[in-house]
């Protein structure tokens, strides 16, 4: 690479840094996401997100006003031919604490998912057990996933189209039996800038042999959809997370979020109003 090639190469990826920094920065900041020492597991799959994820919070280590641990995970599924060395190898150089937690999930899921059926849901339910007991085992107070915005606008249309449901992903979130307590630093985060990062950084990414490698996939329909509105209407996809987070029950009609039955007017028992028939002659 040639010297200007190589400084407007790093001008970008500083830009792009700040960029990034500063979105996780405000979504750790507006859900408290990161308190003074916590021991935060931050699960790596080998994907540009979460080693985004690692890469920003390793520097949001070194800055923050607060002391925290950070300890990376994988969780190795047993896909055949998955490369075993990359994350080891890459964490080693960068010297953060790791483990690598082995179970055989991907046995599991392809012998109990049917033909033609997708794996995501039931693959994603034993990785997050998995991963839910580990972090209790090593005495991590919040586990951190890479999930960005784009990821939580298409579980919001994902749940509204295919389940009825109107919910996405919490940028923070207390598991059902309340022994952990998962954040989503990425919340604010664009994939385009996740992706652009993994591209300037180099990050050696291992692709998903599993659900990756499945046609149709009802999320990948959703994502090609919202694709196209945001090319059609640039901005649709920010306003779209502005209302995830701008909610208003009662204009909605679930009657266990507001109280639809009880409403009453309110008014002076003796303020009538004469009104004028305009219609008489």
């Amino acid at each position: 690479m040639s010297a200007p090639s190589a400084r407007k190469h790093q001008l970008e990826l500083n830009k792009l840094k700040k960029r990034l920094r500063r979105h996780v920065g405000k979504a750790i900041a507006d859900y408290n996401m990161i308190e003074p020492n916590d021991k935060v597991m931050v699960c790596l799959s080998g994907g540009k997100d979460s080693y985004g994820m690692l890469d920003i919070l390793l520097n949001l280590q070194r800055t923050a006003p607060i002391d925290f641990e950070l300890v990376a995970v994988n969780l190795d599924q047993k896909q055949p031919g998955f490369p075993e060395q990359v994350l080891p190898d890459y964490l080693a150089e960068r010297g953060v604490p790791f483990h690598i937690l082995e179970r055989d999930t991907y046995s599991i899921v392809t012998e109990l998912v049917p033909e033609n059926k997708t794996y995501c849901s039931l693959c994603s339910r034993l990785r997050r057990g998995s991963l839910y007991g580990f972090a209790e085992k090593i005495g991590a107070t919040k586990i951190a996933l890479g999930h960005h915005r784009d990821d939580i606008i298409e579980t919001l249309f994902l749940n509204m189209f295919y389940g009825g449901k109107l919910k996405a992903m919490p940028p923070k979130l207390l598991s059902d039996d309340k022994r952990n307590v998962i954040i989503r630093p990425l919340a604010y985060c664009q994939e385009g800038d996740l992706a652009l990062l993994a591209e300037l950084e180099k990050f050696p990414i291992i692709p998903c042999d599993l659900c990756g490698s499945q046609k149709n996939l009802q999320r990948q329909v959703i994502k090609e959809m919202l694709q196209s509105w945001e090319k059609q209407n640039p901005g649709r996809l920010e306003t779209i997370f502005t209302a995830i987070k701008n909610i208003s029950p009662s204009q909605l009609a679930d009657s266990s979020y507001f109280d639809f039955a009880s409403l009453q007017i309110d008014r002076p028992a003796g303020d009538v109003i004469n009104v004028v028939d305009l219609t008489a002659g």
